[in-house]
């Protein structure tokens, strides 16, 4: 059980739930008037280091092709 907790696949899981979340972050903070610049940009890197990391951990995760 402990082995699932700290599984690859389980923190797929959270790393996309976390970017999920910082889409709708974004999308509030965008929504405001007047634009909090500094701080959408701030989330907007946030989100994009999360979609590198979870890209490098499917990469990383899938199986390879038999030659």
């Amino acid at each position: 059980m402990d082995e699932q907790l700290h599984s690859p696949a389980r923190l797929l899981i959270e790393l996309r739930m976390e970017h999920a979340e910082l889409d709708g972050r974004i999308d509030l903070l965008a929504a405001g008037t007047p634009v909090d610049e500094l701080s959408l940009r701030r989330l907007k890197k946030q989100r994009l280091a999360l979609r590198d990391q979870i890209a490098r951990l499917e990469l990383e995760n899938e199986p390879d092709e038999p030659a």
